[in-house]
C-alpha cells in the first residue's frame, strides 16, 4: 500500500514537532486509519501526489487510534475519517470549500489534481499572509458529509 511510503506520526509530540519544524512548507496531516477504504483511497492520492508537491509541501498520516493523539483529535474535532489538515510556518491554514467546516478536508480527494491543486492555493495564500484561502476544486468533487447531532 502506498501509506507505507508517507510517515507515519502515533505520538502527540511527533505531531508538535513536525508542526513547529516545518517551515516556509505546508504540512500536510491525513488524521485516520491505515485500515480504513475510503482512507487507503487518499492516502495512495497523497502518496502518489508526494513528489509534485515536495518543493513546497510535506505529507505525514496520523493514526487516529493511537491514545497519543487524542488530544489533536478532539482540537480539531476529528469525528469522520479521513479528514487532512493544513498548516504553514506553524499556523493552522483553512480552506473554504463552500461547506460548513473551513478548518479541515474531510474525506478522500478525487483525484491526483486535486489534491495537488489545493496544496498549490494553501502555498501560495499563505505565503501572501493569508489565513484562508479558497477551495480551488470544483463543488461537484468537493465530499460532502452530513453532520450528525446526537439527543437533539
Amino acid at each position: 500500500m502506498s501509506s507505507y511510503l508517507l510517515k507515519t506520526l502515533t505520538k502527540k509530540e511527533e505531531i508538535d514537532r513536525i508542526i513547529r519544524d516545518t517551515i516556509d512548507e505546508v504540512l500536510v496531516l491525513r488524521f485516520g486509519r491505515c485500515t480504513d477504504a475510503v482512507c487507503l483511497h487518499h492516502d495512495d492520492i497523497l502518496a502518489k501526489s508526494a513528489t509534485d508537491v515536495s518543493k513546497f509541501a510535506k505529507i505525514a498520516l496520523v493514526d487516529v487510534d493511537s491514545e497519543d493523539v487524542q488530544v489533536y483529535v478532539k482540537y480539531f474535532d476529528i469525528t469522520l475519517f479521513p479528514s487532512t489538515i493544513f498548516f504553514f510556518n506553524a499556523h493552522h491554514m483553512k480552506l473554504d470549500s463552500g461547506t460548513a467546516d473551513h478548518t479541515k478536508w474531510v474525506g478522500a480527494f478525487h483525484i491526483k489534481q486535486d489534491f495537488i491543486d489545493v496544496v498549490e492555493e494553501i502555498y501560495r495564500g499563505a505565503m501572501k499572509g493569508k489565513m484562508i484561502v479558497q477551495c480551488p476544486v470544483p463543488p461537484e468533487r468537493i465530499p460532502k458529509y452530513q453532520l450528525l447531532y446526537k439527543d437533539v
